[in-house]
């Protein structure tokens, strides 16, 4: 894991973007409701990056594809607000929310290969993102496309265009997603763990260009990733979510310092540090709870080395703030010396 920590030195106060409220997302299936967001709070602000850190089946992806109500069948978001500009995107219609995907708001989906057409090519794809919004002729968008990959310093630009998903490696068919969202330079980009599939220079190229965009753009980026590292790398801010919650919200250098949630500091233990070369790997024991059959009592509990008879005879904790801008879930935190 890399200790390159990204920034947090205190600059003047940034103007909010994007916030959601109460979020609640379901899953209605055969065998029963499933729960995959419950209650998440977050807030997104300009010129920043603001990381989503869990498992797999915490609620990461559920809530940017709430976001945009882009949830497959049979999803459903039952209740929240998300507002932008003042406009709550779970109430505008259909062609208001149209105008804003792609343009305002873009999403670069995990798996790009996946998630291009492969019957059409790279340059039909990236003229089709930009004719959507109606502000430009075919010809300029055959240009700004060129532009968009030269950018992203893709080999011969207009040959790229001329290919097919399935011709290009995984490195260049991300690079391509990227440069699709970045094409109408949107407020906000919700980056899917856009690095899973990659190797580690991969890895680091693709968030490296990321945010080099992001700061030319001055963007709002929520980068999903199950990866410590990648948020050390990347993010100012860190919202870590288990079983559809965020259980603890703070500035990254904070979350690596003081994790305060048994979960968060389990997530730190969990991952190779190349400042602590000896010390030993310890696995999460026990798996997530069922999003089906949700305790009233913290998800985490089953799972907990601190559980208490608090946690067990308590509702579900909320964020309370133990430090300024420093959130946790918990009853039983992680204790660290003065």
């Amino acid at each position: 894991m890399t200790t390159n920590i990204a920034s947090t030195e205190p600059t003047s106060p940034k103007r909010e973007v994007l916030r959601v409220e109460d979020l609640h997302t379901s899953f209605f299936t055969k065998e029963g409701e499933v729960k995959a967001v419950n209650g998440v709070n977050l807030t997104l602000k300009e010129d920043s990056i603001l990381g989503i850190v869990g498992e797999s089946g915490s609620g990461k992806s559920a809530t940017a594809l709430s976001i945009l109500r882009l949830l497959p069948y049979p999803g459903r978001t039952v209740s929240g607000a998300i507002y932008f500009e003042g406009r709550d995107l779970l109430k505008i219609d259909n062609e208001g929310l149209r105008q804003i995907r792609g343009k305002d708001i873009a999403i670069i989906f995990q798996e790009p290969v996946a998630a291009l057409n492969p019957l059409i090519t790279i340059g039909t794809h990236m003229e089709e993102a930009l004719l959507a919004h109606g502000y430009m002729g075919k010809a300029e968008a055959r240009d700004r496309s060129v532009q968009l990959l030269t950018e992203l310093d893709l080999p011969s630009p207009p040959n790229v265009l001329k290919l097919y998903p399935f011709q290009l490696s995984g490195g260049q068919a991300q690079r391509v997603m990227i440069a699709m969202a970045m094409a109408w330079n949107p407020r906000v980009i919700i980056a899917d763990e856009i690095t899973s599939n990659l190797d580690v220079t991969l890895q680091a190229d693709v968030i490296d260009r990321l945010k080099r965009l992001q700061r030319e753009r001055h963007s709002a980026v929520m980068l999903i990733t199950h990866d410590m590292g990648v948020i050390a790398q990347a993010a100012q801010e860190v919202a870590v979510m288990y079983a559809g919650n965020v259980v603890e919200y703070a500035d990254t250098i904070s979350i690596f310092r003081r994790p305060f949630h048994p979960y968060t500091w389990a997530l730190l233990q969990s991952i190779p540090r190349l400042d602590r070369p000896m010390q030993a790997l310890q696995p999460i024991e026990g798996s997530s709870p069922n999003l089906i059959d949700l305790p009233d009592q913290c998800p985490y509990l089953p799972r907990c080395p601190k559980a208490s008879n608090e946690c067990r005879l308590s509702p579900k904790p909320e964020l309370v703030e133990v430090e300024p801008g420093h959130f946790v879930a918990c009853y039983n935190r992680v204790e660290h010396p003065e």
